[in-house]
């Protein structure tokens, strides 16, 4: 096996497989290609780069109008940025709206990868947006005519110094000399700005797919393309100059507040490859709209995607929260099932001496109840320091989605400080966004260039920790916990006769915003309440559990028994939200929920207030604070639970069915995002 070296040709004729039956899903696909580049010293092992490449796929679809796919990835397992090529038969679905795809490149780069890798991986990514380059490789009649093909795009001949080459960083579509009448009247000029979570591909070929089309329509666009091969910024007299803005972007724009006042049209990477000439046609008319959606004067976020004057406070805020929630998930999952399987092993009555035979015990030296104790003991303990980690990692996580890293140690304080108070989840939520904006503020200090250096490591984790604990401590501790204290005391105030409409509430909040900031207050008043000895506690922990399990389990059902309702990728995704559901993990409706609001969020409330109000009127009870189904040694009465349970999620997927056949809404799925073979069900 040969060892690859920074100079190795990125792609080779033993990199290649033509006409190549690689199975019928994605990720089988994915692995050969990820075996093909270890194979040839391009990768330390497959499975790490399989697993990564297969990461990077679940935040979004790589397959591309046309039948292309480029699944792509940065990995610590690549010794050298790589392309895989496949030329598919029979096709595979990559989940584009199209169909399945039969050209797929397997685009590899190390975790480190410099710009200059970044940037011929980036050209192919671009070329792949030209019909006569992917006609080529479709008639490619061996790997080294492939190779010959790739390796033009990717280091092509040195152009005149007046053509923009195809990997520039900033792609400009100029006018022509002789405008019509109509161009006369148009915007002088659209910018735009593309980033995608790796930066590898969507990016460029955004960049690119919004340049075609605006030559077609004769419109000037100037791209900045924010990817990992480096961002050249737009020059301010372009932006000044522009009429609109385009953000096809799927990560933060670095550098929104230069865009202030400018019409907007915002939308994924991704569209702006499947659909850039109805971008383009948007931008143009909010240009001519006075009350078009229009940039904040402001930068909130390095890590939100709208501003104040796009789609308002409310969903710039919404994104925040949800980044330090996707964050937090993992302590609550693994506390969680790890504190259900110490009450498995140890009995419910660990909870109270857990920590003191972890302390004074070892396996040599066994406490009272043998080896089942002192392991359910740990595991519990494990769990419950995993669980403590919930409040802090949220507003940690919140203030980095706000100020990246240099939020990362000013939002923990202030959730730590939020748990020390007792102000709770509430309290990690507004302290988070407290460390965020500070450490943001401090960020844009003027100071001198010799401590330029000291600020995202020394001067703003400093100052903004200090900050964010003397408001969390002086002003907003006790306010926030009396809040806390409050909202829990109501709560408990609506059990005895009113304990249905407990379980209603706590269904309908589990179910609003699936995972967001509501469902994780009903989830904290649970958890932050829950106790072995209080069977009240154990009833509102069934009841905001099995309601949490319902929009996944609901959408799963839906996109099967109606599957010609919903995109190809939405029927991926139901498959994916079974196993979601069952555990217990809401957010695995999100995507449903995102792409059809007004029809699934409302379905999905109702199925969770009947599952509720099942729960606590049948004396449902669980004391674990996770696991879904898979607690079910937790569960007290399990065959009202899963009654209950499935009460809900079919109610639910009737409603949403229903509401997606008879009730119109704009976010339906075109004739052409649904798979033919299902288009007559």
């Amino acid at each position: 096996m040969s060892t690859p070296t920074e100079d190795q040709q990125i792609i080779a004729e033993d990199l290649i497989l033509l006409d190549a039956d690689l199975g019928e899903s994605k990720e089988s696909v994915i692995e050969r290609l990820a075996g093909v580049l270890a194979s040839a010293g391009r990768a330390t092992e497959t499975d790490a780069l399989r697993d990564a490449a297969l990461a990077r796929e679940a935040q979004s679809a790589t397959g591309l109008p046309g039948g292309i796919a480029i699944p792509h990835c940065r990995s610590e397992a690549v010794t050298s940025a790589s392309l895989g090529f496949a030329r598919l038969n029979p096709k595979v679905d990559f989940g584009a709206p199209d169909g399945p795809a039969d050209l797929v490149f397997l685009i590899a780069a190390p975790a480190g990868a410099g710009s200059a890798h970044m940037k011929l991986l980036s050209s192919l990514a671009r070329a792949l947006v030209k019909p006569e380059f992917v006609t080529s490789l479709r008639n490619a009649s061996s790997a080294t005519e492939i190779v010959t093909l790739v390796d033009g795009v990717i280091n092509p001949a040195a152009k005149p110094a007046a053509t923009t080459t195809a990997a520039a960083p900033v792609s400009t579509a100029k006018h022509s000399a002789a405008a019509t009448p109509a161009e006369a009247t148009a915007p002088k000029h659209i910018v735009a700005v593309t980033a995608c979570p790796t930066g590898i591909a969507h990016t460029y070929m955004a960049a690119d797919s919004l340049v075609a089309a605006g030559e077609r329509a004769g419109v000037t666009v100037h791209v900045e393309t924010q990817g990992s091969s480096g961002s050249t910024p737009l020059d301010p007299k372009i932006i000044a100059g522009a009429e609109a803005v385009i953000f096809a972007t799927d990560v933060g724009v670095k550098g929104r507040e230069r865009f202030a006042g400018k019409p907007v049209i915002s939308s994924g990477v991704k569209r702006a490859i499947n659909e850039p000439d109805v971008m383009l046609t948007e931008a143009l008319r909010a240009a001519l709209n006075p009350d078009a959606a229009r940039v904040g004067g402001t930068a909130v976020a390095a890590g939100s995607n709208d501003s104040a004057g796009e789609l308002g406070w409310g969903t710039r805020i919404r994104q925040i929260l949800l980044t330090g929630v996707s964050y937090m998930i993992p302590f609550v999952a693994a506390g969680g099932l790890l504190i259900a399987l110490g009450f498995l092993l140890g009995g419910y009555e660990i909870s109270g001496v857990a920590e003191d035979i972890v302390v004074n015990n070892s396996i040599t030296s066994l406490p009272e109840g043998g080896i089942a104790a002192y392991l359910g003991a740990v595991l519990f303990q494990i769990g419950a320091l995993s669980f403590s980690f919930l409040v802090p990692a949220l507003a940690g996580y919140i203030s980095y989605a706000i100020a990246d890293r240099p939020g990362l140690a000013p939002g923990f304080t202030a959730g730590a400080v939020a748990v020390l108070v007792g102000a709770g989840f509430i309290g990690g939520l507004v302290g988070g966004l407290i460390a965020g904006f500070v450490a943001l503020w401090i960020s844009k200090w003027k100071i001198p260039a010799v401590l330029r250096g000291l600020m995202p490591v020394v001067i703003i984790p400093l100052f903004a920790t200090l900050i964010v604990g003397a408001i969390m401590f002086l002003l907003l501790g006790k306010p926030l916990a009396a809040i806390t204290s409050g909202l829990t005391d109501w709560l408990n105030g609506l059990s005895g006769s009113s304990v249905i409409i407990l379980g209603i509430i706590l269904g309908l909040m589990m179910c609003f915003d699936l995972g967001g900031p509501v469902n994780k207050a009903a989830y904290a008043f649970a958890t932050a309440g829950l106790s072995v000895t209080d069977t009240a506690s154990l009833r509102i922990m069934a009841a905001v559990m099995a309601a949490g399990m319902v929009p996944p389990l609901a959408m799963a059902l839906a996109s099967t028994v109606r599957a010609r309702l919903f995109t190809e990728a939405e029927r991926e995704n139901g498959k994916a939200a079974w196993f979601l559901g069952a555990a217990f993990i809401s957010e695995g409706a999100i995507p449903f929920a995102a792409a059809d609001p007004f029809r699934v969020i409302p379905s999905m409330m109702a199925g969770g207030a009947v599952t509720g109000a099942m729960i606590m009127a049948f004396d449902v009870t669980l004391s674990a604070p996770h696991g879904g189904i898979f607690v079910f040694f937790a569960i007290g009465n399990i065959l009202w639970f899963i009654l209950s349970l499935a009460a809900g999620t079919i109610v639910s997927a009737f409603l949403v069915v229903s509401a997606k056949q008879f009730v119109k809404g704009k976010n339906a799925p075109s004739d052409a995002e649904l798979d033919p073979a299902l288009a007559t069900v």
